[in-house]
């Protein structure tokens, strides 16, 4: 049996007037996801449980069945896994995005005008994060590059009790002021981040994109504070030989924590011009070496829910089941092994609010041998919640995945 399951990020959404009051996944054509829901097993599960935020770190370790209650001890030492960042105990790691905020004197009455400064390319991010260790760099900051705006600092000696470190993403068009941490633990962190602001304004790479109408990365945004991650191998805790992949630090780290074999996809950029082709033939190649479970995560839904992209996170949804899909069920179908496949968000980014929620998210289980007359015509969240079923842990949504 090979197992695969395709992870829409911040797929599930609420109602949008624009698309005449139905969400994207009700309006997407995905005749793939559609044919597989209404011949498998369909319901709601909670992803992210009571008490946590709804992030895409808590929300996917709990699709690939680990309890973050248990193990999870923040996003960003994920992340640095990912990037090969050896961590001692004693570090703290925090999310390092470049973000363009607007031009006001105070910091604290600047706007946060884009999470992302316009998508910087990763080859421009590197020279800034480079200048960056330059200038705040010492025995006890240490900052590591990622890919595009997503970044890493390690703070030595640190601590993860600094208040309110908000994501940058959860305050897209807002003053930033109330979203500032006044920790006194954090006072360090964010005179690093106010004094970033001038720092990179007279960055070169920031004057060349301002010259070319680009947002310029002007400020450091630090966030999601832990410490060492400690996750169980998934072979150890399954039985089966798993690989990941991702273009986002964050899974790729999750996947490295769990031992699995995390693949390196060439283009693959997080977003709706993201190497879809190479993705999927990623994964089948991860099969065709004996792989027994394969996690695509395609982030592009989740991007264009944060930005308000009504119409680019529909033609993400469709270009997944157009890209992703086709290819990969034509090689289940033809490799010769019964397979199963289970497709699911991790959590919604609802366009009306351009972050995650925690609401339950719809799921399918499709099996090759054996299929189901599940009564969907169609998989949305409507049609998830009208089966009636829910599962609660969803870290427990893997052992029934897996259950042969």
């Amino acid at each position: 049996m090979k197992y695969v399951v395709v992870l829409y990020d911040g797929m599930a959404d609420y109602p949008v007037p624009a698309l005449g009051g139905k969400t994207p996944m009700a309006v997407a054509k995905k005749p793939n996801l559609d044919f597989l829901a209404k011949h498998g097993e369909v319901g709601l599960v909670r992803t992210v449980a009571e008490g946590l935020k709804p992030g895409s770190d808590v929300a996917n370790m709990s699709v690939l069945g680990f309890d973050p209650k248990k193990c999870y001890t923040g996003r960003s030492p994920l992340e640095a896994a990912s990037m090969g960042v050896e961590l001692l105990d004693t570090d703290v790691t925090l999310r390092t995005n470049l973000v363009t905020l607007s031009d006001e004197p105070n910091y604290e009455d600047k706007t946060m005008v884009d999470y992302c400064a316009g998508d910087i390319s990763t080859e421009e991010a590197h020279e800034i994060i480079k200048s960056g260790q330059e200038k705040f760099g010492n025995d006890r900051f240490r900052f590591y590059p990622g890919v595009s705006y997503r970044h890493c600092l390690v703070w030595s000696n640190g601590t993860t009790e600094l208040g309110n470190m908000t994501p940058p993403h959860d305050i897209s068009g807002r003053v930033i002021g109330e979203y500032l941490s006044s920790s006194e633990n954090a006072k360090e962190l964010i005179a690093m981040m106010k004094e970033s602001y001038d720092f990179l304004m007279q960055h070169p790479v920031n004057k060349k994109r301002i010259s070319e109408g680009k947002h310029p990365a002007n400020s450091i945004w630090l966030w999601g504070e832990g410490t060492k991650p400690k996750l169980d191998s998934f072979k150890g805790k399954f039985g089966k030989s798993a690989s990941m992949i991702s273009a986002v630090d964050l899974l790729k780290g999750i996947g490295k924590c769990a031992e699995m074999n995390v693949c390196q996809v060439e283009g693959a950029t997080a977003y709706i011009d993201t190497n879809f082709d190479g993705k999927v033939q990623a994964a089948i190649d991860e099969l065709k070496k004996g792989q027994d479970f394969v996690y695509i995560h395609i982030e592009a839904p989740d991007e264009c829910g944060h930005r308000a992209e009504i119409q680019n996170k529909k033609l993400a949804i469709e270009i997944i089941d157009e890209k992703i899909l086709t290819p990969l069920i034509a090689y289940l179908k033809d490799c010769g092994d019964d397979y199963s496949v289970m497709i699911l968000p991790d959590h919604p980014t609802p366009i009306c609010l351009k972050t995650h929620t925690s609401d339950p998210v719809p799921f399918l289980i499709y099996r090759s041998n054996d299929e189901k007359n599940s009564g969907v015509s169609t998989f949305c969240e409507e049609t998830a919640e009208k089966t009636g079923l829910y599962i609660e842990p969803g870290c427990t949504l893997m052992n029934r995945f897996l259950a042969e």
